[in-house]
């Protein structure tokens, strides 16, 4: 069947751009080689999809991509954050915005927004088809004449777009692929690197505290001796290092800055006290536990498996009597307390990423309509591109607005190119 638009990629891109097209009276092909659409989507936010981020000013939306995010000026306007609520909310999910603006289905259910799309492409006729894994574009006269897949099939298009994601969470299909074909057809690819991921450090001991959650930490990067930048919020151990929000955040400038030279964390797990009022609740704390030994007198201040580390690192006597903690080993313990310093040994793999940096470079794409610059029928959404964010909602945003963008293009028997 000839059809106005295919689509590669089932993923939040790939159904909202299928939908949207669709809804203007494009007759639209969908193609996923999964067995079933949305299998990255329904396991976000552990579960429960952080749909959104509810910043409704578009200035500041875009100010926390970075420098690649004025690329987004466009289809933020087109489909916001604001409408991205009102697309969900109107087809029945109630939303509900967390702590940091963060926007969550009320019932805590990733499957409900999935649902929403399976219905918008089946109310728009949305052709479908599963196991469906793209092998090769195939081009003729500087534009994309169809589309073979593994098992030999092929599909003619008017216009095609590519939403096949990055290369995070390789089990759900992300391979980067994509990448590979796009170069040989001659677009630039900006390296692809792991994002949104885990940090592991060097300290073995490290492997002692995983599991053990933070919460209203600041963490520092350093190099050089020098703060490149910090974060205020959550944070958990792992086995090999750490994880959460805001070493998530801070995970792509780590990773930018290891490329030079050596990193180091520096946690100050009480941020609200400075060195001296933190002294100051040390000495009240210790005056009124003044008979117990060392090891047993750090329960207000830290969680129980932090108090055996401490205890090592700060090299005071574990049997000692707290009324015999001098105050060179009180500092000690302070200073731990408010830098708290772990070397960086590599950021985690894809498989642990989120989400996906670099991709198809910015100035190659139409930032309106998200067709490319050097293959006229050809469109793009989501991770594939050079455009990503911290964690909160942002990234699933970027996928809602360029994947509606480049379904907002197309009407039955369209040919844009």
């Amino acid at each position: 069947m000839n059809y106005d638009l295919a689509v590669i990629g089932g993923g939040a891109a790939g159904m909202m751009a299928a939908g949207r097209a669709g809804e203007k009276g494009a007759h639209v092909l969908l193609l996923e080689k999964n067995d079933r659409l949305g299998v990255k989507l329904v396991i976000t936010g552990k579960g429960r999809c952080n749909v959104t981020k509810a910043e409704f000013d578009v200035r500041k939306f875009v100010g926390q991509l970075g420098q690649n995010g004025k690329f987004l000026f466009s289809a933020l306007h087109k489909f916001s954050p604001q409408d991205t609520m009102d697309f969900f909310e109107s087809r029945g999910v109630c939303l509900k915005i967390e702590r940091g603006q963060r926007v969550f289905p009320v019932s805590g259910k990733a499957k409900d927004i999935l649902e929403v799309l399976l219905k918008y492409l089946k109310i728009n006729s949305v052709d479908v088809l599963a196991k469906a894994e793209v092998k090769d574009l195939i081009i003729k006269n500087g534009k994309i004449e169809k589309i073979i897949l593994c098992d030999g099939k092929e599909f003619i298009a008017k216009n095609y777009a590519i939403c096949t994601g990055g290369k995070s969470y390789s089990d759900t299909g992300s391979t980067g692929v994509a990448f590979q074909w796009l170069t040989r057809v001659g677009h630039a690819i900006v390296a692809p690197s792991p994002a949104l991921v885990p940090v592991i450090v060097r300290e073995k001991w490290i492997k002692e505290l995983e599991g053990v959650s933070l919460k209203n930490v600041n963490i520092k990067v350093f190099q050089n001796g020098k703060k490149q930048c910090e974060r205020f919020g959550e944070a958990i151990f792992t086995n090999n290092g750490m994880s959460g929000p805001i070493v998530l955040d801070l995970s792509k400038k780590i990773g930018e800055l290891l490329k030079s030279n050596e990193v180091e964390l520096g946690i100050d797990f009480k941020p609200a006290l400075n060195f001296e009022n933190l002294d100051k609740r040390v000495q009240k704390d210790f005056s009124e536990l003044k008979n117990k030994i060392f090891k047993n007198s750090l329960g207000m201040l830290l969680p129980k498996k932090l108090i055996f580390i401490f205890v090592r690192l700060s090299g005071i006597d574990e049997t000692k009597k707290i009324n015999n903690v001098t105050k060179d080993e009180r500092k000690r313990l302070v200073h731990l307390l408010k830098d708290f310093r772990l070397k960086v040994k590599s950021l985690d793999g894809f498989n642990k990423a989120i989400i996906t940096s670099g991709g198809v470079v910015l100035n190659e794409i139409d930032p309106k309509t998200m067709r490319s610059k050097i293959i006229p029928n050809l469109y793009f959404a989501g991770e594939i591109i050079d455009l990503d964010g911290p964690t909160g909602g942002f990234n699933l945003q970027i996928a809602w607005s360029t994947g509606f963008a480049v379904g907002d293009n197309f009407q039955t028997g369209c040919i844009l190119y």
